[in-house]
């Protein structure tokens, strides 16, 4: 389970709970309290957790994590939102630049790679109740989506898309207006992973019944035998 936006440093976290029901826990908080951060859950112990990408503006955030596994790497990741101004939509392009090149090189040392992860964007029309209004809107900005297709035909597959073509499905609603109740929603948390692994997918869905958080999971069935 790989969870975004955690918003807490390690003791403020219940970690007695979660090794009581079997789990191994690895989280990486922002040096800033009750800001940003990602964590993987797991009940197989990884051989290696990578905490960041050994790039400071960014990891100071808490916005990236791995786990390595037998035949395969799991990353949680938290891309930054643009949504509160210039400086953190320029922010947000710098990482997304950034995050592409890391992830293309990393795929060449872990080939069987799943990035999950809140992207803060939605890549098609199809992934946002409104796209017309939208079009101008942080998430949704053209150069957002023109990075989205690139980092798909990168070698990356969108496992849900890649399952179910049917619109309406959302992974976030903002909590005005009766939003989720109306199902006035945005895709933008996705599980991506390596295009060599597509043939391991047996099945991706989007849980909108579970009502955590503004957010709800993103769920990805992948057969192991690489």
């Amino acid at each position: 389970m790989c969870i975004q936006e955690i918003k807490a440093n390690i003791d403020q976290i219940p970690l007695f709970y979660f090794e009581e029901a079997g789990y191994h826990t690895y989280w990486y908080s922002a040096q800033r309290k009750g800001y940003s951060g990602v964590a993987i859950i797991s009940k197989i112990e990884p051989k290696h957790v990578e905490y960041g990408m050994g790039i400071e503006d960014y990891d100071n955030e808490g916005r990236f994590i791995r786990a390595d596994f037998e035949g395969f790497s799991v990353v949680s990741a938290y891309h930054p939102s643009g949504s509160s101004g210039d400086l953190r939509q320029e922010f947000k392009m710098r990482w997304l630049d950034d995050f592409y090149d890391y992830v293309n090189e990393l795929k060449k040392d872990y080939p069987n790679l799943i990035l999950c992860g809140d992207y803060n964007i939605c890549h098609k029309e199809i992934d946002i109740h409104d796209p017309v209004r939208n079009a101008t809107v942080s998430g949704f900005l053209p150069e957002e989506r023109e990075w989205m297709t690139k980092f798909f035909e990168s070698g990356f597959i969108d496992t849900f898309r890649h399952i179910n073509p049917e619109p309406d499905n959302y992974t976030w609603w903002s909590y005005r207006a009766r939003a989720r109740s109306r199902n006035l929603g945005w895709r933008i948390d996705y599980i991506a992973i390596a295009e060599k692994l597509i043939d391991n997918i047996s099945n991706a869905e989007i849980r909108a019944d579970a009502v955590h958080s503004d957010h709800c999971p993103v769920v990805l069935d992948l057969k192991t035998k690489f």
